[in-house]
């Protein structure tokens, strides 16, 4: 059943809406003419209008992927041409190494029970500018710091420091996080496309870590905003000390969570739409001070012996039944 402010939204629009809002909360003031019963009437309408900042906070549209931290800088109409026209080499060499894959691909070579494919290798600085880091110090929200670099031995080394402070402006209660993520994966001309892991049911990493627990971050993001943080997650768990370790996670084990909040409805991983994957340490728990992993490759496998399809088992219970 609809209320009035979903009525709003639906006969006026979103900018109707905004501006109905702002036109009757304004009557009252300095108007003249102005009598107490159209101060009740405002008052009365008031709630069940649709305000500017219910929309901007989320609640029932989005207006960017990343939920108000986008940096990207607006460029004028000329640099996007002048942009555009040098990147057209480097989009023809894409194109062309696109169909090169397409006809020289062979499902029976390419696709080996038992063997490791290789997504992402860490032997050159190419290998490291397909990754952004971020922490809470790049927003204002704290004081960590963090950057994926060359380590001395030739891998891929994330570290840095963890400090669960926080600003004091009264708005920002946790800090303390530092987060790897791959750039998403494109064809030619800009245009998106997917990881299909359809075939593997196993994510193999080969790391060196301090004995800390990282999170994988298996991103599959939906074209409507509702599925824009939709991301897979499972815990890495890193032994410490001089040796490598080999980590082989099925996919079954991945579980779903949108913003942080693991959700009720989970199913597994739709492998044959992931778009970026990452890596999250934070210090909550007291865990503050350096971190550091180190990352020799991130591949795929198909092992023929893992039977199980998704780990977690799913109860269908009653909508009136509720914290149970």
């Amino acid at each position: 059943m609809f209320t009035l402010r979903h009525r709003w939204l639906a006969v006026l629009g979103r900018s109707g809406a905004e501006r109905q809002y702002h036109g009757l909360t304004t009557m009252c003031r300095g108007a003249a003419g102005v009598t107490d019963r159209d101060r009740l009437l405002v008052r009365q309408l008031e709630p069940n209008l649709v305000r500017p900042t219910v929309l901007a906070s989320g609640l029932f549209w989005e207006r960017h992927r990343k939920g108000g931290y986008q940096t990207e800088q607006r460029a004028s109409t000329k640099e996007l041409i002048v942009n555009g026209l040098k990147e057209l080499r480097t989009e023809f060499a894409l194109f062309q190494q696109e169909w090169k894959e397409k006809l020289e691909s062979d499902p029976l070579v390419v696709f080996r029970p038992g063997e490791i494919d290789v997504v992402f290798g860490f032997e050159s600085q190419t290998d490291l500018d397909r990754w952004v880091v971020t922490t809470d110090r790049d927003h204002g929200e704290g004081y960590s710091q963090a950057a994926l670099e060359r380590s001395p031995a030739g891998f891929g080394l994330f570290h840095g420091t963890l400090e669960s402070r926080v600003p004091k402006d009264g708005r920002i209660k946790r800090a303390g996080y530092a987060n790897i993520k791959s750039l998403r994966v494109r064809k030619s001309f800009k245009r998106d496309a997917f990881y299909d892991w359809s075939q593997y049911n196993t994510l193999v990493l080969k790391v060196r870590g301090d004995g800390r627990s990282y999170l994988i971050n298996l991103t599959a993001e939906g074209y409507y905003d509702i599925l824009w943080n939709d991301i897979y997650h499972y815990v890495l768990y890193t032994r410490g000390g001089p040796h490598w370790q080999v980590a082989k996670i099925p996919f079954s084990k991945f579980f779903l969570a949108s913003k942080g909040r693991v959700q009720d409805q989970q199913g597994p991983v739709p492998l044959n739409r992931i778009t970026n994957v990452g890596f999250s340490v934070g210090s909550r728990g007291g865990h503050e001070g350096s971190f550091r992993l180190e990352f020799d490759f991130i591949g795929v496998e198909f092992d023929p012996s893992h039977q199980e399809e998704f780990a977690y088992e799913m109860y269908r219970q009653p909508k009136y039944i509720v914290a149970t």
